[in-house]
């Protein structure tokens, strides 16, 4: 009869998976990362019948961990669209900057063929509330007839700039995170 699986041995597993990908990217050999999680690489592929599963089920990890960081309460919270968005913001760069090889390895599986349109479209799933603050928010006559999807990426350019600033100079954090805020809202050009 076989073992019941532990959440914890899964858990370890998706860790070592974030952290031997930060280094060696997404081509990085499933006995790395079952050395790291200090499992056999047999076990590993009981939790994931593959490595394509294991990168899959690390993006989706990893994007409901932004998720839920980004949306909190704040959704839910009656205040001004820009306070809102201010709110979504702080989460992100503050998650971003606190998680650099999350960040980094959620990048290259955003952009790796290996994650799958089910994974992709999965892991939008919860940012639809975002997607409607954002959508909300466009007013310039430029961003007006842009996807929800583009404007998030446009969003992602200034926050990826914001949190390295904000890595590299402890200190001024805050001043970068306030000025990244401004420079995205003001090119949304909110009514």
């Amino acid at each position: 009869m076989a073992r019941p699986r532990s959440e914890d041995k899964r858990n370890a597993i998706l860790d070592a998976a974030t952290q031997v990908i930060d280094v060696e990217g997404v081509s990085a050999p499933t006995a790395k990362i079952a050395k790291l999680a200090r499992v056999a690489e047999g076990t590993l592929f009981t939790y994931f019948s593959n490595k394509d599963e294991l990168l899959n089920e690390l993006y989706l990890e990893l994007k409901t961990q932004l998720r839920q960081t980004m949306a909190a309460e704040a959704l839910k919270a009656t205040r001004s669209l820009k306070a809102t968005a201010l709110h979504v913001w702080t989460h992100y760069v503050n998650w971003g900057v606190a998680n650099p090889d999350k960040r980094k390895v959620l990048a290259q599986l955003g952009v790796s063929e290996r994650i799958t349109s089910q994974s992709r479209a999965a892991g939008m799933v919860g940012f639809t509330e975002l997607n409607t603050v954002l959508s909300q928010a466009v007013g310039s006559k430029v961003l007006r007839q842009q996807s929800p999807a583009f404007v998030g990426s446009l969003l992602g350019a200034i926050a990826e700039t914001t949190m390295e600033f904000m890595a590299r100079d402890p200190a001024r954090a805050p001043q970068y995170s306030q000025a990244g805020f401004e420079a995205f809202w003001n090119s949304l050009g909110p009514k």
